[in-house]
């Protein structure tokens, strides 16, 4: 149901999916045990993110000093309901100060630079943020020239002068996204569907071990809850309502097959399968024999846990094979899906079984010890 609700939203171009706090600082948490010191020294970019109401931009500005950032920048892509009316996100309902000249309502730009308690209150929060923002001291807040499309100049001058890309960028214009950040040789974390695991932008990319998947796929069983506006919320969907700091009704919906996309090394990531021998498979789960497939030189492998530790061959897993990928133990060969992602052709044609076709598979075998 959930899926649908994605599909629908890429068909009428609206990708207003929040990210929630929580799954933001569970996946950042995974990369500082890995290394404490991912972010040190960084620039951050938020750039699909209106600072008003971005959970990414209220992460890492409260976290501004523990992570060790230089800089953190953020745009949003279009005019926010609440820009230049109230603090909203700040924590506070008071009605900022609008700059002479500045427009009632635009794409802006946030720079921060640096955070600290600045009302005397003994800590730093967003109350902070927002009074340094009002009084323009080392910290920047301007409206953008442009609608803070990624794509503009303005925006990819401002993803040249950064380090590492951390969003939830538009469903609808995922391809672009990714395949910008990597034109840029960015590092990057996002968030996108698991279908996008076979793009002709992506799948190449997880082959040559270039991108790889996140941390968090365990976290609620591979789905990840969403906040969405009340406009496009359906309530067969929404599975909570909330109200937040500002009185506002928040719509919490849960989307299946949603994966972080990232370039950043993380522990799990070279964390051995625990597998099998192709005997003990056939004696314990399968009861049967491996199948070949009609079209190809390698077996079915249906389920991941099924993954014989002992096959020297090429094997098809499912493409949640993903989640469990270690690049020290296994070798991506190539998928059933796009011939024109396998520079040798010998991959990427649907893979048959019996004369049934089977559903997405990669290609996959033991890296040789």
């Amino acid at each position: 149901m959930a899926n649908e609700f994605l599909t629908n939203a890429k068909k009428v171009k609206n990708d207003e999916f929040y990210t929630q706090y929580s799954d933001i600082q569970k996946e950042i948490e995974a990369y500082l045990e890995y290394n404490s010191s991912a972010f040190r020294g960084k620039v951050v970019y938020c750039n699909c993110d209106d600072p008003f109401e971005s959970n990414f931009f209220r992460y890492f500005v409260l976290n501004f000093n523990k992570l060790g950032l230089r800089q953190l920048i953020t745009t949003s892509y279009k005019p926010s309901p609440v820009a230049n009316t109230q603090l909203g996100l700040f924590g506070d309902d008071k009605t900022l100060t609008k700059a002479k000249g500045r427009p009632k309502v635009t794409a802006n730009k946030f720079i921060i630079n640096e955070v600290k308690d600045i009302d005397g209150d003994g800590e730093f929060n967003l109350k902070d943020v927002a009074e340094q923002l009002k009084a323009n001291k080392n910290n920047e807040w301007t409206p953008l020239d442009g609608d803070g499309d990624f794509r503009s100049e303005e925006s990819i001058n401002l993803l040249k002068q950064s380090d590492v890309a951390v969003t939830n960028p538009p469903f609808s214009l995922f391809r672009e996204y990714i395949k910008q950040l990597v034109d840029y040789d960015k590092k990057f974390l996002i968030i996108g569907n698991m279908n996008a695991i076979t793009y002709k932008e992506v799948f190449p990319l997880l082959r040559d071990n270039k991108v790889w998947l996140g941390n968090n796929y365990k976290v609620n069983a591979g789905a990840m809850f969403f906040e969405i506006p009340e406009k496009i919320a359906n309530l067969e969907q929404v599975r909570e309502v909330k109200t937040n700091e500002s009185g506002k009704k928040v719509y919490i919906t849960r989307v299946q097959g949603i994966r972080w996309f990232t370039n950043l090394d993380h522990g799990r990531r070279h964390e051995p399968l625990q597998l099998m021998t192709e005997k003990e498979v056939i004696k314990f789960t399968t009861k049967k024999p491996f199948e070949k497939y009609d079209n190809y030189d390698a077996i079915e492998v249906s389920l991941v846990k099924n993954i014989p530790s002992d096959y020297k061959g090429v094997m098809g897993v499912p493409v949640s094979f993903l989640d469990s990928y270690n690049p020290d133990q296994f070798e991506i060969l190539g998928s059933n899906r796009g011939v024109d992602q396998d520079p040798n052709k010998i991959y990427g044609k649907g893979s048959y079984l019996n004369g049934k076709e089977v559903y997405k598979r990669l290609f996959i075998k033991h890296r040789k010890k």
